[in-house]
């Protein structure tokens, strides 16, 4: 896997993406292969890392130490999450440590000016007590210090375009960028969106279905589905996005081409 991960990062380098985040496993496991990565990526790539920090699995103290670890080595940009629990068991927060996304924001910008990505959710967080309340939430990581929301990605572009709408009538003005999720596998992601509260169109379901012994016709759509989102929303003045590449980087750099953005030739100037 750390093979394929960086095959995909040596992929995906030439696009020059504005940075990469590096994610956490389950429950914040896998915190020392996430920091090993990072500073790889900070120390031998052009690349500009976000590092993924959430307030499950470690204590304030050993948050902070990371936050320092990173801003030493030169790293800037950090996506501050609360984290989600193990599958089966309700969010707590751990004793010392930070009990939510907000106060997380708010301690890293006491230990440095970084850069802070933060989580918005267009069709509710499943966890939320109501729609208006995961604003007011957003709100507060924001106005703790956060530079960015990043959204958990959907399928209609309507239903990022009423979010950001619903963002703007409660005083949010900072930058939303779209979360963009490829379909590289159709059953994975019909799973996956049921466990996070993604609503999967019934047209993205007749689309899909009966690719998985069909993967070439499955890419195809699926470069189709996300360039026309990327599109849909570009009409309406957004010209940012994030997309989870999964370590799978042909989709990406695929759609990147679909909407014109395209590695410099050795050439070029």
């Amino acid at each position: 896997m750390e093979q394929r991960l960086w095959q995909c990062i040596r992929r995906l380098a030439p696009l020059s993406p504005r940075f990469v985040s590096v994610t956490y496993g389950a429950g914040g496991t896998m915190q020392a292969r996430t920091q090993a990565t990072v500073l790889r990526l900070k120390q031998e790539t052009a690349l500009v890392p976000a590092a993924h920090l959430t307030c499950i699995g470690a204590t304030r103290e050993e948050i902070d130490d990371i936050a320092r670890t990173y801003w030493q080595a030169g790293v800037r940009h950090l996506v501050a999450l609360r984290g989600d629990a193990p599958a089966g068991t309700d969010y707590t927060p751990r004793p010392g440590g930070y009990a939510y996304a907000s106060d997380l924001v708010a301690g890293l910008r006491r230990i440095a000016d970084f850069e802070i990505s933060v989580a918005a959710y267009p069709e509710t967080h499943p966890t939320a007590l109501s729609p208006q309340a995961d604003i007011d939430n957003l709100k507060r990581k924001l106005d703790a210090g956060a530079s960015r929301a990043i959204t958990q990605y959907f399928f209609e572009a309507s239903t990022c375009l009423r979010f950001l709408d619903r963002c703007l009538a409660a005083g949010i003005t900072a930058p939303i960028v779209p979360g963009i999720m490829p379909v590289s596998n159709y059953d994975q992601i019909a799973r996956f969106s049921a466990l996070c509260g993604v609503t999967v169109p019934a047209w993205v379901t007749h689309l899909f279905e009966g690719t998985a012994k069909n993967p070439e016709l499955c890419r195809i759509a699926a470069c189709i589905v996300a360039a026309e989102q990327v599109r849909t929303l570009q009409s309406h003045g957004i010209n940012e996005f994030h997309f989870s590449t999964l370590n799978r980087p042909d989709l990406t750099c695929a759609i990147a081409h679909l909407l014109g953005v395209r590695p410099p030739r050795e050439t070029d100037s």
